[in-house]
């Protein structure tokens, strides 16, 4: 394997380290603030992105690489309320979207058309999970505080329709 990619990829092993790390400390906030509903649809998400991140280390490994399990950094613990811990989930996701996307350029300076094929999963995933968010946003934004309880409640199956949705896209 390409060093180059190899070392971007590892970089993005961190990265949905990271990304599980964070939504599970923002779902045991959720769960303890009593927003059951929240810390599921934060948990599943949680899981997902540990899914990710054995992704990348089962395929850098596949290729002949060295994947390199990391020390994740401790996310923040408080958050100031679902509306701005939702807002953090966008801005993260963004994030993470911009790290795909320098995954891919790099496949594209080194030649890497296997791994450039491979990261389309990726990038397709990324789109999804903004666009998720934001309707979460939206939905917050229009049920305002006075409504957190029906929102708490409906979050799962609201995640429910969308990967239903996506599934019969496919």
């Amino acid at each position: 394997m390409n060093k180059k990619i190899e070392s971007i990829l590892n970089r993005q092993i961190i990265r949905e380290g990271y990304s599980s790390h964070l939504y599970l400390a923002m779902a045991s906030w959720a769960e303890n603030e009593g927003y059951k509903g929240i810390a599921s649809w934060l948990y599943a998400q949680a899981e997902e992105e540990r899914l990710h991140m054995l992704k990348f280390i089962k395929y850098i490994n596949e290729r002949g690489g060295k994947a390199i399990i990391p020390e994740i950094e401790k996310p923040p613990v408080r958050y100031a309320g679902v509306l701005k811990m939702f807002e953090e989930v966008l801005k993260h996701e963004q994030f993470i979207t911009g790290s795909i996307n320098e995954i891919v350029q790099t496949c594209m300076e080194e030649k890497d058309f296997n791994t450039y094929q491979w990261v389309q999963w990726f990038v397709n995933e990324q789109l999804e999970e903004e666009a998720s968010v934001r309707t979460l946003l939206d939905s917050l934004r229009l049920a305002g505080d006075q409504h957190l309880y029906l929102f708490d409640r409906d979050i799962m199956s609201m995640r429910q329709k969308e990967k239903s949705a996506d599934t019969a896209a496919e």
